[in-house]
């Protein structure tokens, strides 16, 4: 017997396949949600839905139709700055809508269910100068 113990110990997934299975569904369900309100979003500013499908692109999408500078999107790449740029960003999405700050906190913390609701509710883009 050596002071490890006898023979090689096997590890054990913590989660059967079931659950992993379970898991990326429900996933790739929430991530629908997300693209579903975006796609709907810069369809209702006169953008292509599909922009809302491709990475970094849909943020400058977002840019664009708040208005902002291009270079907001640089600031996401910056630890902590990002979160600031994030919600500023969020702000100035749901104020092109008519919406508040309230509305663009929950844009940033919870894209699950204000996406979905700036996209198929009845918010009206309100182009920015």
């Amino acid at each position: 017997m050596t002071l490890l113990g006898e023979g090689p110990v096997f590890l054990q997934s913590a989660a059967s396949s079931p659950e992993l299975l379970l898991q990326l569904v429900l996933q790739l369900v929430l991530a629908a949600l997300v693209v579903a309100g975006m796609w709907k979003t810069f369809q209702k500013a006169g953008e292509p839905g599909w922009a809302a499908i491709i990475p970094i692109y849909n943020i400058y999408v977002i840019l664009r139709i708040t208005g902002g500078a291009w270079w907001w999107l640089l600031l996401l790449f910056i630890p902590v700055i990002n979160f600031v740029a994030l919600v500023k960003i969020s702000v100035d999405l749901a104020g092109a809508f008519g919406r508040g700050i309230l509305f663009g906190l929950g844009l940033t913390l919870l894209p699950i269910v204000f996406y979905p609701i700036l996209g198929f509710g009845g918010s009206r883009y309100q182009a920015t100068t």
